[in-house]
């Protein structure tokens, strides 16, 4: 009688861890490999390496937006956010209005600002401005454009989401995009 009381509770435990993983596996994004960004900070995306590993329910520090000019072997003169991650353009944004959103967020975390962007040297400070966003917070654009990160950029100088479905591009420091 003691054997069965023993397997029927270690059935009952093994069926309970199942249920578990199984239920928090649907928490899971769809692209479970991409880091995801918490969205409202104005901090690069979660695989920046100075900022990076935060939990997800933590609220990271607010750091001011920041625009600089690097240059790529293959690209030129691009402009790069906080930490030298590369900065992109969606061509399906309108001048001044993001068109991304939901997912297109996670993926291509926003700009964003608390109102006055840094500027290094080589950018272009009438072509800084800001949009809003449906949640209140406001994108930093450039020449009108919004400016995004993107996740699968892991290190300062990588440029992996270029032309990206082919409307993601590394933006110059003139305002237009590059490679289009």
């Amino acid at each position: 009688m003691n054997t069965n009381r023993f397997f029927n509770r270690l059935n009952w435990l093994f069926s309970l861890v199942l249920l578990t993983a199984l239920a928090l596996s649907a928490c899971q994004p769809a692209n479970a490999s991409a880091p995801v960004s918490s969205g409202n900070s104005t901090q690069a995306p979660a695989a920046m390496p100075a900022q990076a590993n935060t939990a997800p329910a933590a609220k990271p520090a607010a750091v001011e937006a920041m625009i600089n000019v690097a240059s790529d072997p293959k690209l030129g003169k691009i402009l790069v956010g906080n930490n030298g991650m590369t900065l992109y353009m969606y061509t399906k944004d309108a001048p001044n209005q993001s068109n991304c959103s939901g997912g297109c967020l996670k993926a291509w975390p926003a700009l964003l600002t608390m109102g006055s962007p840094t500027l290094g040297d080589g950018v272009d400070k009438t072509l800084v401005g800001t949009a809003s966003l449906p949640d209140g917070s406001k994108i930093v654009t450039y020449n009108k454009m919004p400016l995004y990160y993107w996740v699968k950029d892991t290190k300062a100088g990588d440029v992996t989401g270029q032309n990206v479905g082919g409307v993601w591009y590394v933006v110059s420091p003139d305002g237009k995009v590059i490679g289009k």
